[in-house]
């Protein structure tokens, strides 16, 4: 199993949460508040916010919310293990579990906080998502109820906005639906699975929301650093865009393993490139061929091996903060080279 080294935890437990009052004021935790209320307000009952250390049993995490144990979502590509049966958090929803333990009664749970994956990089994208978990404990609910509920988290988040509920199959939830908001996939939700509860369940992407209540078309803007971007991150007001620095393009053709796909590319980059990772906007994937399908030179000159394809990538280059120098953009174009094409 690849599991990660102390030095990837710490960097992963030092990226700042957003959602958290103690760790600095932004619009986040004010997108939070609106939210809370306006679901609170709809339920009649109060809100039981919940945080937990984001290092959490890998029961927790994916056993005890039903997925499978041949699921996708749990392999090493994708989840980030610190020990075969303990992890990062995937998903805000690892809370739940716990907190359904010791209820009594009817309970309005607000979970939020990091979550931690292994992702494409692109503008709606990012290694630690921000993540809501929204369960409605009581007897007696039902698909209207679920609908009214995406429907208030919605008009609170983003008011006047169009909600679309789509069918989508959750481990851990009956008819789940996925919720689309101005047509941005913004989380998912359903009837809790009996076993757990009675209620129902929602889990919200809250750096979605927050940009679609904003209007900015660029997840790394949340946490720029950039004075006059940061001082626009401290309240809900429309974002009112600043003077970007110009992108820089570079394609490269690299040799990988027949089945990476665009999250491994994401994590292998934003690993290899440690601090320098947010100046890389986005990684499209051009073209891919089967090694097998290319002329013996090509196999060789790529240092293509059994099992492996050949893939064009065109990294997009965009410092928010500062102009991008081309001798600075060569060398993270030769970092992410090796970052998934190795040494050959």
């Amino acid at each position: 199993m690849n599991l990660m080294t102390a030095d990837q935890v710490r960097a992963a437990l030092a990226v700042r949460d957003l959602t958290d009052p103690h760790q600095g004021p932004h619009a986040m935790q004010l997108l939070l508040a609106e939210i809370e209320q306006h679901v609170s307000e709809w339920a009649g009952l109060p809100v039981r916010r919940h945080r937990a250390n984001p290092v959490v049993p890998v029961a927790d995490n994916y056993d005890r919310l039903g997925y499978p144990a041949d699921a996708a979502a749990r392999d090493e590509r994708y989840s980030r293990y610190l020990r075969p049966d303990l992890m990062l958090r995937a998903h805000t929803t690892a809370m739940i579990p716990p907190l359904l333990e010791n209820l009594d009664g009817d309970a309005l749970l607000s979970c939020p906080g990091l979550c931690y994956r292994r992702d494409a990089i692109d503008r709606q994208h990012v290694g630690q998502p921000h993540q809501l978990d929204l369960w409605l404990v009581r007897e007696g609910l039902s698909d209207n109820d679920l609908r009214e509920l995406a429907e208030t988290v919605a008009r609170a988040a983003v008011p006047g906005a169009t909600t679309t509920l789509l069918p989508s199959e959750h481990p851990y939830t009956v008819r789940g639906k996925e919720i689309i908001v101005d047509g941005v996939e913004v989380g998912e939700c359903g009837l809790a699975r009996p076993d757990l509860c009675h209620g129902l369940a929602m889990g919200l992407g809250l750096d979605r929301l927050l940009m679609l209540r904003k209007g900015i078309d660029d997840i790394r803007l949340l946490r720029s650093a950039e004075p006059r971007i940061a001082s626009q991150l401290l309240d809900l007001q429309p974002y009112r865009p600043v003077s970007m620095k110009p992108p820089i393009r570079r394609d490269l053709s690299v040799a990988v393993a027949a089945d990476m796909d665009a999250e491994q590319l994401g994590a292998a980059v934003r690993e290899a490139l440690g601090a320098d990772a947010h100046v890389v906007e986005e990684i499209q994937v051009l073209a891919e061929t089967a090694g097998e399908l290319l002329p013996p030179v090509a196999r060789d000159r790529l240092g293509l091996r059994t099992g492996e394809k050949n893939v064009l990538l065109r990294v997009v280059l965009r410092d928010l903060e500062r102009t991008l120098t081309d001798a600075r953009a060569n060398a993270l174009r030769d970092a992410v080279h090796r970052a998934v094409h190795g040494d050959r």
